[in-house]
């Protein structure tokens, strides 16, 4: 096991596009989806007829043909930065990778950015504070995406 260091930084995106890739997880709250519409000066029903689906009952971030997000810009990352949902501003500090330390070591392989040095606590510690520091946390099931109910102590 590591040595932990509570000076490492627990994630430093490289901006690699990985968490880009895949479908159906980027679920949109009434916030997210006005601020994704006013960020693309649209209306917040043409934003979703244009860039989401309906999964199970809440309305998702498309993907293109290739698996990535319909805003991923190849070479130069997320075309919306700025107006994005919050589980893409709150990755990788999901409530799997903060309450599991197996789900933490396997998306290691998957996220360049994860620091292994610092050591699982310590993800979480940094995770649960970037949380709350931008307001990130939520708790309604019907409307919010499960990766951002996490109890924070």
């Amino acid at each position: 096991m590591p040595e932990v260091n509570e000076l490492e930084s627990a994630f430093e995106c490289t901006m690699c596009g990985n968490c880009c890739l895949g479908s159906g997880g980027i679920i949109m709250s009434p916030s997210d989806q006005k601020r994704l519409a006013d960020h693309l000066g649209m209306l917040v029903e043409e934003m979703l007829e244009g860039y989401s689906l309906d999964l199970n009952g809440k309305p998702c971030v498309r993907t293109k043909e290739d698996g990535y997000c319909v805003f991923y810009l190849e070479g130069k990352g997320c075309g919306v930065h700025p107006g994005r949902p919050d589980i893409c501003r709150a990755w990788p500090f999901f409530r799997g990778n903060l309450i599991d330390e197996s789900s933490w070591e396997m998306v290691q392989d998957y996220c360049p950015g994860i620091n292994p040095k610092a050591g699982h606590a310590e993800f979480v510690r940094q995770g649960k504070q970037y949380l709350r520091d931008n307001n990130l946390l939520r708790g309604d099931k019907n409307m919010d995406p499960n990766a951002l109910i996490v109890d924070v102590d």
